[in-house]
């Protein structure tokens, strides 16, 4: 459960539409897209990470009161980072994965050709 912005009172965390004052708290037909709201008079552009890199293409940028992309610049975008030994064994393993059965072939030819040998 959540508090609507505008009455504070308990709200479903999937509800659309607070259903006490209708305040719209996700965006319109996705309703498990969060709609972000400037809280004041300044745009959510000015703290927006996709406007100071200038790969947004919202149609009311610079001056978006509410949007469903925001991703505010002074927070990082992934909140763990993967240290250089997990990073190298989930490369490793993911390509195991998408390789499978080449990985198979070629134990596959290894064994045989150890069983030749013999």
């Amino acid at each position: 459960m959540s508090h609507c912005p505008r009455c504070h009172q308990l709200v479903d965390s999937q509800a659309v539409n607070c259903p006490h004052c209708q305040y719209q708290l996700k965006a319109f037909g996705h309703p498990g897209i969060p709609l972000y709201r400037s809280s004041g008079k300044e745009s959510l552009c000015e703290t927006c990470l996709y406007h100071e890199d200038d790969t947004c293409n919202f149609p009311q940028r610079p001056f978006a009161q509410e949007c469903t992309l925001y991703q505010n610049r002074s927070e990082p975008l992934i909140s763990t980072p993967i240290k250089p030994q997990q990073a190298l064994s989930v490369t490793i393993k993911i390509w195991l994965q998408q390789n499978l059965v080449w990985v198979v072939v070629f134990g596959l030819l290894i064994v045989s050709f150890i069983l030749t040998l013999l």
